[in-house]
């Protein structure tokens, strides 16, 4: 069975600072597995081991992403493949160069997260099968694989659903498939040996999107203080008009 996941790698959102103008501070952020991806990854190894093949790791990023694709590898992805040219967080454009590098190889399904922490977008996995020309299924909590098809189990509102979809297929999993592993130190050094192929994406962007502000909301604490359970009507006012 041939496995391709897709990982993304991004901003340690914990880590971000304002300016004294309210903007983020972006420069010299670390860098780390968004937190979906790990949980795509974790899905796409185990099928691996309850079905055998390979899992191949694909991330659309920098020369930086490969500490990121090596944390993969110590997961239990075979191969990967970085993509260059990430300068813009168009999902149309990755979708396309992504798409591109799928159609290099045949994959008998596609993993990836929902969603990612940065953007929370969930477009990736359908513009993606629409580009190959393939089914979707989003929201997997569970992946069972029967010869061209797989029981995908979605999670819904009201009730999961398990659907049936012919393969190949895209699949985006929810973080409550799974819970991701945390490799072992032979694992980790293993891995920061193993190669990774690095290419050109050179994807065409549109400079036709322009940020106007990323300022943060400007927030002030009203600082008042209740002494003596004084102040409990207050707040329950307040609970009720949030809720």
């Amino acid at each position: 069975m041939d496995i391709a996941v897709l990982v993304k790698q991004t901003v340690d959102m914990d880590q971000i600072k304002l300016n004294d103008e309210n903007e983020p501070i972006m420069d010299n952020l670390p860098l780390k597995m968004d937190i979906l991806s790990k949980n795509a990854v974790e899905a796409a190894v185990q099928l691996k081991e309850k079905y055998g093949g390979k899992v191949t790791g694909i991330i659309f990023g920098t020369e930086r992403s490969t500490s990121t694709m090596k944390e993969a590898y110590a997961m239990g992805v075979d191969e990967g493949t970085v993509i260059k040219g990430y300068k813009k967080s168009d999902p149309m454009v990755t979708a396309g160069v992504i798409a591109e590098e799928l159609r290099k190889a045949k994959y008998d399904i596609i993993i990836l997260g929902d969603q990612s922490s940065d953007s929370y977008s969930g477009l990736m996995a359908g513009l993606i099968a629409s580009e190959l020309e393939i089914n979707v299924i989003t929201n997997a909590i569970n992946i069972e694989i029967k010869d061209n098809t797989a029981d995908i189990t979605v999670e819904s509102e009201n009730e999961d659903v398990t659907v049936e979809t012919d393969l190949p297929a895209v699949v985006s999993v929810a973080q409550e498939i799974n819970e991701p592993r945390l490799p072992k130190v032979m694992q980790i050094m293993m891995a920061g040996k193993k190669n990774i192929n690095i290419v050109d994406g050179n994807p065409k962007y549109e400079d036709d999107t322009k940020i106007i502000s990323d300022k943060a909301p400007d927030s002030q604490r009203k600082k008042i203080i209740y002494e003596d359970g004084k102040g409990i009507d207050e707040i329950a006012k307040i609970l009720k008009v949030v809720k």
